[in-house]
């Protein structure tokens, strides 16, 4: 009942209703006052014994008597057409200004919240994201209203914030190899610097982090538009998993990390983008090669649960704290605050993961691993 009574039509019906009704009672008093004040005026203009016997007529409920209708005939001063017109025009008088403000008062009370919505969105037109809406009710549509209007404002201007932080850090990104290649090339050309291969590996590497980057932003730029192709096929995930890391069999050797692949039970064959998913390993082995190399230990599991394929890639680093589980999937975030990309990436490589995963109906979240680092739980349907 409360819920149907915080509808904005019922709550304009009833206010209006109880508006005429506030206003017949006020008509209705002002029109008994008014007559009041003529019967007063009427038997104080009767002579006294004509007076006295008016009195006890009344007095015995005998006022409509044939005797006191020939009194009103003789004593009446003017007609009664007179005396209702009156009473009409001071009825009009009373009531009107007192249903104007309350219809006002009504329609005010009512459309206040679409006002404060119309004077936040004119602020939001032009930019300012922290305005917000107020409605005066704690229910209803109108509160609904508002309320939705706050949060998506809420939301523009997280993207607000996010969209200025993903310029900056696309700009440092870019920046910094491009300062790296534009010095070196110059002291090259100046003769300070030989041109031996030494410094074209240099120059080359800075080359492919430029293109990594590049790449990555248009992976995620292709994924938020809606038009990042997937090419699903039956894929075997285990022998996947093993092509991955004999690819980085080398490189995990070098950093004297030990990889660890462990399957639990039958593992059903699934519908993927085969590309996707060697992106999304490759990716979580980079961020373990990167920040977890002093553990020296790489574990990947693969397991199946309920309609679900289940594939754990955990680390023995340092770990991280609870309330940074979810800031690692954040575009450009790092550990470093500093963002010397001798200590991290570009900062985007979990984010690809979580898009890629997503897009592919799973979902990819992160906990404590058993050696005390961090570990990555990615879950994809079969189908």
């Amino acid at each position: 009942m409360a819920r149907y009574l915080d509808r904005i039509w019922v709550r304009f019906g009833l206010g209006i209703a109880a508006t005429v009704l506030v206003t017949m009672v006020v008509m209705g008093a002002t029109s008994y006052v008014y007559g009041q004040v003529e019967f007063e005026r009427f038997r104080e203009s009767l002579p006294e014994q004509v007076r006295v016997e008016f009195d006890l007529l009344n007095a015995r409920d005998l006022d409509d008597s044939p005797r006191a209708m020939e009194i009103y005939q003789q004593y009446w001063l003017g007609n009664r057409w007179d005396t209702d017109t009156f009473a009409i025009i001071i009825d009009l008088l009373v009531c009107l200004p007192f249903g104007l403000v309350a219809g006002l008062w009504t329609s005010r009370m009512v459309t206040q919240p679409v006002q404060s919505i119309a004077e936040a969105a004119r602020r939001v037109a032009v930019g300012d994201f922290s305005v917000r809406a107020h409605a005066r009710s704690q229910g209803g549509e109108m509160t609904s209203l508002v309320n939705d209007f706050n949060h998506m404002t809420d939301a523009l201007e997280t993207l607000e914030r996010e969209r200025k932080s993903t310029m900056a850090a696309i700009s440092h990104e870019l920046r910094t190899p491009l300062a790296v290649l534009q010095a070196r090339l110059h002291a090259i050309y100046d003769g300070v610097i030989p041109a031996d291969p030494k410094e074209f590996s240099r120059l080359l590497e800075q080359v492919r982090h430029l293109t990594r980057l590049v790449s990555d932003l248009h992976t995620l730029s292709v994924a938020d538009a809606g038009r990042l192709s997937l090419h699903r096929k039956e894929l075997d995930l285990v022998a996947l998993v093993r092509d991955v890391l004999a690819k980085y069999a080398s490189r995990l050797e070098a950093h004297g990390m030990q990889a660890e692949l462990t399957i639990q039970g039958k593992i059903p064959l699934i519908q993927a983008d085969e590309d996707r998913l060697h992106q999304m390993l490759n990716n979580l082995i980079e961020n373990a090669l990167q920040y977890a190399q002093s553990g020296g230990w790489l574990g990947i599991d693969l397991q199946s649960k309920d309609s679900d394929v289940v594939i754990s890639v955990s680390d023995a680093g340092e770990g991280l704290s609870a309330d940074m589980h979810e800031q690692v999937f954040q575009r450009f975030h790092r550990l470093d605050p500093s963002r010397n990309r001798a200590t991290g990436g570009s900062g985007l490589g979990l984010s690809i993961v979580r898009t890629l995963v997503e897009l592919q109906g799973g979902h990819v979240s992160i906990d404590k691993a058993e050696r005390g680092g961090v570990r990555f739980v990615i879950q994809l349907p079969r189908s």
